[in-house]
Formats: C-alpha cells, structure tokens, sequence
C-alpha cells in the first residue's frame, strides 16, 4: 500500500525483492554517559537500552504486572564479561532471533542489527571481533550499527567502511533527538549539533547510510524547534530518521520530573498532528523507519495509553490523505 511519506518496509522490498527482518544483537556495550556500574545517563534513559522483544527475557514476570516501577526503578546493569563470553552471546542472540522472525513472519532476509547502547563505545579491536562474529552468522542484507554522534571517531568510520561491498549495506543510526542545544542539554546528551553534522559528512563520504534519532515533544520545545531539526536533517542528508514520541521510563530522571509535575506528555492527536508537521518539512527522498516510540508499557509511565504502531500509522496515513498532503511539500 502507497503512503503518502516514504515509508521503510516497501523501500526495503524494493531494494531487495522482499521483506527483510532485523535480528537484534545486545553485545553488552555501556554508553559515555553511564558510569562503570551503568548508572546514569540521559534523562530519559532507564539503563535497559533498546532491544527486540525476544531478549527481553528478564522482564517478561514484569510485563504481566502493569506498570511496576519499584521493579524498574534500579538501573539495569550486566558486567559486560570477557569477549569471548560476549561473542557466545552474540551468536546465541543472533539464532535466537533469525528463528523467532522466521517463525513468525517467514522471514528469508535478514539485517543484522547491533541495537543497544552506544556500539560503538568500546577499543578497536573488541569493535572488530564483535562485527566480524556477528557477520559470519549470516548471510545479511544490511549491517546497521546504532551510536551517538560523539562515538565516531574516524578510525571506527573506516572499520565501518570495511564492510562496505561484505553486505548490501552499512547504515550507522545516529541519536540526534534535538537541534536544540538547550534540549540536548536539559537531557543531558553531552553531545552538540556540529559533531552530528562531522558525523554524517563522514559516513557518507565512505559510502555509508545514516539513519537520524530525533524525538518529538522534549521539554519546553514546539513547532519551531520541530522545524529546525527537520532542516538539520535535511541539510546534512539524512538518508533515514526515526522518530520517537518523549515518553517517561520509570526509574529515570524524566520520571522524577514528570511526578513534580514538570513535564507532560504529548496526546495521540497531538503526537499525529506533531509527525505530520515534521515529515511535511522532511525531504520527500528520507525514509521514515518509525514514528513513534516501542517502549514496553511496563516500563512506560507516560503515554500509558497509546495505540499499537499500526493504529497510529493509520492514523496519520488518513489525515495526510485526507488534506492532500505528502512528506516534503513544505521543503
């Protein structure tokens, strides 16, 4: 079915002649921000990080209690262990995940995903031998590697590019959230906009993609911030965003926060009304990889109630149908 915004899965199956599923890997990476015992961090991280539902073992016991924040109020920490014991762990991971998709999607194309924390925050050579492990469980379509734009240096951009031509494509998804500087300080990012933009320059000369982090509704922003990061995107060439909703974990800064009453978040038809206004402004040639934040209700004090993805996407796939309007006709 046409959208009328470039949406992920039928560019994938454009490319490649078929669906293509991610097998997430956690290779127990940490984050510049956490100290050694994985506490701290931004404000709206709760020290679990990204991962696919099919790793969340741990808090399955959690999931069937509601909300449980005394359970997740403490951070999350796993020593990282020695690197064979993590390759183990990537390996298991990776079969682990390529039998559940293929179980329940019939999946025959595969990305290999490296999806919590910052991958890119460890030395060279662990960097390496965790990347080539986990490529040779494949064969993959795509290697995607998730960081901040702080963690590139440009020995891990040319370590990157050496699996340029391994697979179909390399893709690093940056954490931008903001082009305010305010916001990425107010939620303690300790990155700025001009290291984003090194960041992706830097890629894209060695030939690979970026996807764009951003999140909509942070504190104290509105249309005009929405529209500044949108240009950002645009102007550096984003070839990919991902668009998150600000919601609360339990356990995290924001959580303290919102219970004094000192941030809110966004409605369903505001949050529609907010990813309408930002893909008008986004270049009509960036794919948008998601719209709203997957967080599992758990763990999610705010939005408690929030439609699964594909009643939201249907949602704004009928408004904009609806007005006649289409990613980019506000370029």
């Amino acid at each position: 079915m046409q959208t009328p915004y470039r949406s992920y899965a039928p560019h994938l199956e454009g490319l490649y002649g078929g669906r293509v599923y991610r097998v997430g890997v956690d290779a127990l990476f940490s984050c510049p921000n956490r100290r050694k015992d994985g506490t701290g961090g931004c404000a709206f991280c709760d020290g679990r990080g990204a991962s696919a539902v099919y790793h969340r073992t741990q808090e399955h016991e959690l999931s069937r209690l509601g909300l449980c924040r005394d359970g997740l109020a403490e951070d999350f920490y796993e020593d990282a262990g020695s690197l064979p014991e993590r390759i183990d762990r990537i390996r298991i991971q990776i079969e682990r995940g390529k039998a559940f998709v293929k179980r329940r999607y019939k999946a025959e194309r595969y990305s290999l995903y490296f999806q919590s924390y910052t991958n890119t925050f460890d030395t060279m050579e662990n960097l390496k031998a965790l990347f080539d492990a986990a490529l040779a469980c494949g064969p993959f379509v795509e290697f995607i590697v998730s960081t901040r734009p702080d963690c590139l240096p440009q020995q891990v951009v040319e370590l990157l590019a050496s699996y340029v031509g391994k697979v179909e494509k390399v893709w690093v998804e940056i954490g931008l959230e903001s082009a305010n500087q305010r916001s990425l300080d107010l939620m303690g990012r300790n990155h700025d906009t001009e290291c984003y933009i090194r960041a992706v320059k830097a890629l894209h000369l060695r030939g690979i993609g970026v996807c764009t982090h951003v999140m909509l509704g942070l504190p104290y922003e509105g249309r005009d911030d929405y529209l500044a990061t949108a240009r950002l995107v645009n102007e550096v060439h984003s070839d990919a965003v991902k668009i998150h909703n600000l919601h609360v974990c339990a356990g995290t800064r924001l959580d303290d926060w919102h219970r004094m009453g000192e941030v809110c978040t966004a409605s369903l038809e505001r949050h529609v009304s907010d990813c309408i206004f930002f893909l008008r402004h986004l270049r009509g040639s960036v794919v948008i990889e998601r719209m709203m934040c997957e967080t599992p209700s758990h763990r999610r004090v705010s939005p408690r109630s929030f439609p699964d993805k594909h009643q939201f996407l249907a949602q704004v796939t009928q408004s904009m149908e609806t007005h006649g309007w289409v990613q980019g006709d506000l370029v």
